[in-house]
Formats: structure tokens, sequence, C-alpha cells
């Protein structure tokens, strides 16, 4: 936890909804815990605790406030701004990766033995991966409590439990009643009826928040039979562990609403975290625009996108290749061929929703097929089909819970992928929030049109002072791109 104890009890103390996320207060005299912004009346600082994650507070006997709901808030930005092995556990775990692989699997992907993961994972968040798994597990069975008409044995099966008796206990536990009470509660409320696979959820973030930015930029790329973009909405195919998806967002003013369309419910955690990360909705704004606004070349700029996000992923690999067909070329000519390689190659969706109809090529069919459908340079094909082969062959990982280096470092290994290729992965697969991709024409133009030097060395010095949160400098400086009378840049 960044937040120290005296400055978690002032936040507690003054209903500071700004901290929501980055930790949660317990109460010794309730037994409960809550976000820090709950309207409960504060307590004496002496009944008091605070836990970096709702794991931790659970781990030590507490239930979840059911005025607050804890659980439904922003996740903490620390896992966006953290690169050490809880940072990057944590994102894989809320990817559901334990309760598909056990935490041995966990271990395998981060390079770590089971023990000395537990042992990190204990003593920087308070529990273990199977303690921080199975409060993910419990926020996934809420939701599908709350928002569906399933039978709660689906629900239990859908969630990860292992058993209707595993649920209901766990349920009980965290949140102090029963799942039955919890749906009756939710329907008082009005809740959005779903169908049969189908999710109505609200996904929250901290205010301000640029969703319309992010879509935006989204939009310009969207592919068509893949995603669907409008002024007020975005769509797109998923590829989960167990199955398929659609997932169509709308930003609101205080949360993005979202509706899955799922041929397996077991993926809903997977498919919310994965749909946070691609709107960056667990980012700090205040932190970003503290030091960004301090720079009077770039101060307007924030001034007019408040709350900057960076675009994030739903799927490392195609964001892998999509960067690779836009190297040196505009984002209009890189979307052409990727919209190509989509139409010809993508496995149609079991379910498709309006034009949303197909999902993004395999590696495995990429490796056979990408020289006989891609367009333009050999060269580029080439690299196309060798970064297939390798992912196909379990050579080269991913997921966000890579480490940044290493990752950069197998990118760079394939022929064809250079500096800013491996950047730009790394900034949209992990979320790395200090990368400033300087060979970038557009960003350089931006920088231009702002009265920053457009000279990559002068721009890499000056850009210092932005430092964590040169990603989002990045962002800012395509935007001011984008106002400026237009030219060949590259895509991304």
């Amino acid at each position: 936890m960044l937040v120290g104890t005296e400055e978690a009890f002032r936040a507690v103390a003054s209903r500071d909804a700004r901290f929501d996320g980055w930790f949660v207060h317990a109460v010794r005299s309730t037994g409960i815990y809550c976000r820090p912004s709950c309207p409960a009346r504060t307590p004496k600082r002496t009944n008091s605790e605070f836990f970096p994650t709702a794991a931790a507070a659970q781990a030590a006997g507490y239930r979840a406030c059911r005025r607050c709901l804890p659980d439904a808030v922003p996740g903490s930005p620390e896992w966006n701004l953290r690169a050490d092995l809880a940072g990057r556990a944590m994102r894989l775990i809320s990817d559901g990766v334990v309760d598909r692989c056990g935490v041995r699997g966990l271990a395998a992907q981060l390079g770590y033995s089971e023990r000395h993961l537990t042992r990190v994972l204990t003593a920087e968040l308070g529990a273990g991966p199977l303690g921080l798994a199975r409060a993910h597990r419990a926020h996934s069975a809420r939701t599908l409590v709350e928002t569906t008409a399933i039978p709660f044995s689906d629900v239990a099966f859908a969630a990860g439990f292992s058993s209707l008796r595993q649920f209901n206990d766990t349920m009980r536990e965290v949140f102090g009643t029963t799942p039955t009470a919890l749906r009756a509660r939710a329907q008082r409320k009005d809740a959005v009826p779903s169908g049969a696979g189908t999710v109505q959820l609200r996904l929250p973030f901290r205010a301000p928040c640029d969703t319309a930015g992010v879509l935006r930029f989204l939009g310009q790329r969207a592919l068509t039979g893949l995603e669907d973009a409008g002024p007020d909405h975005y769509t797109r195919a998923l590829r989960l562990p167990h199955g398929t998806g659609v997932a169509t967002l709308r930003p609101q003013d205080e949360h993005v609403a979202c509706t899955l369309r799922l041929t397996d419910l077991r993926d809903l955690g997977s498919a919310v975290s994965r749909l946070r990360r691609l709107l960056d909705l667990d980012a700090d704004p205040v932190a970003v625009r503290d030091v960004l606004g301090d720079d009077p070349a770039l101060r307007a700029t924030a001034e007019r996108t408040p709350g900057v996000r960076l675009p994030g992923s739903v799927d490392g690999w195609e964001v892998l290749v999509r960067a690779v067909l836009g190297q040196q070329v505009s984002v209009a000519s890189a979307r052409r061929t990727t919209k190509r390689l989509v139409t010809a190659l993508g496995e149609p969706l079991p379910h498709p929703h309006g034009t949303v109809t197909r999902l993004f090529p395999t590696p495995e069919v990429l490796a056979e097929r990408a020289l006989e459908v891609l367009p333009g340079p050999r060269r580029r094909a080439e690299t196309v089909r060798d970064v297939a082969t390798a992912v196909a062959g379990g050579r080269l990982a991913l997921h966000p819970g890579r480490d940044e280096a290493e990752l950069r470092r197998d990118l760079q290994e394939v022929r064809g992928i250079g500096p800013w290729t491996a950047s730009y992965v790394a900034m949209r697969v992990l979320g790395s929030p200090d990368v400033l991709l300087i060979g970038d024409l557009a960003l350089r133009r931006g920088a231009e049109a702002l009265g920053l030097p457009d000279d990559p060395a002068a721009l890499e010095e000056h850009a210092r002072r932005w430092s964590p949160w040169r990603s989002y400098a990045g962002v800012l400086l395509w935007e001011a791109a984008a106002a400026a009378p237009p030219r060949l840049q590259r895509a991304s």
C-alpha cells in the first residue's frame, strides 16, 4: 500500500473517494471492512485497521460492508505502476489464472517457485494467491447474483467455486448475508435484468476519466467484423479462456456501462479485468495531472483532456500483430491491412452480435497462412509469421504478468521487430505508464505543435520531467498531433 496509516485515516475521516481501491478500512468493533469513502460514522482511531487488499481483510476475519460495497470500486492504481512480482501477480490473478491453472500455473507464468510467490504476496498484500483468488471469485459471484437470474448452482460454477456449499459459505463469510438476500436487495434497487449468458454491469473509475478519448482512439482503428464503434459506444468480440464473448461499452458520468454476452459465464472475471485494462479504468488521474500539468508546455492540453487514460488491451497477441502491421505506415493503411487479415482468417463467432461477427485470427492460423493473405512487403508478412510461430509454440508469452524488460528483449529477438514496436506492445499490453515512443512520428509532430523539441534526443531529455507518466504524456501528444495539419504518421 502506497498510503501511510495516518494518511489513510485522514482519507477515511474525510470520506475521500479518491482513495477507494487504494486500500480498505476495517473496523475492529464491528468486524466490517469498507471503502475509504463509506458514509458510515468514522470510528475511533484505535478501532481502525487498514489493509492493502480486500483479501487481506477477509483473511483477518472481516466481512464486506453491505452499505458501501468495498469490492465494487476501481482497482488499485498500484498494480499499473508497479512492475515487481506482486504487481505482475495481481494482474494475472484478476484475469483468473489461479482458478484456471492453480498456484503452480501462476508461479510458472511469473517464473518463480510457488513458495517464493506465496511468501512475497503474503508479505506485500496480506494474503497469498489462494486468498486473493478467493476474493476475486467472491466479487464475480456477487456480480452474477445481483445482475442475472441464473440459478445459484450455475453462479457457483461460473465464479469458480468447487461446490454450491463452498459458494454459500464464502458469500456468507465475505458479505455477511446469503446469495438469496443479495439478489433480493439488488431487485429492490431495480437492477437491469439480464438474459441467459448476458450480464449488465457498471465499471467504476476514478473521476475525471476521459473514456471518450480512449474510445475515440479505438474507434479510429476499429476493424469491421471484429469491432463496432460509434460516438457513444464501442463493441468488440472477445476470445476468452473458456469461450468467446461480445462486450459493449457505453461511457456514463460516473461509470462505464458494460453489456457482456458470454458463451461461458466462467469468463466473467477475465472479461471484466481485460475491459478495465483496455480503458485504463484503475488509473490515478490526480497523480497524472499533478506531474504533467506542472509542465507549461503540456498544461493547457492536460486541462482540455482531464483524466487522460492510456489505451490498453484485451488480447496481447492482437496488439502485437497490429503494431507490426502499423510500422512505418499510416493508421488508415494499417487498418485496411489488418481488416483484410480478420476478414480472411478470423474465426466466425458462434453467436454474432450485429456487425460483430468474427474473432481475431489465432497465432496457429497466422503461422500457416500469413504469407498467403498479407499484402505489401514480404518482410512484414514474414515478421507476422515468425511472431505467430513463436507465440503458437509457447516461446513468446504476451500476458500482462510479463516483466517489461524481458518482454522487450523477447520481442526484439524476432527479425523485423524494433524498439518502437517493443515499446508500444509493452505500453498497451502491460499498461506500462512510463513509456515514451520517441520514434513515433505522430508523437513528435504533436510535440512540435505544442512548441516542444521534435528532435528525438532533445525531446527525450525534456520528457524526463514527465516520469513516471510519460505514456500518458504521449497520449496528450497524439491528441495534439490529431489537431495539427495531417501528415504521414505511424499507426499506433
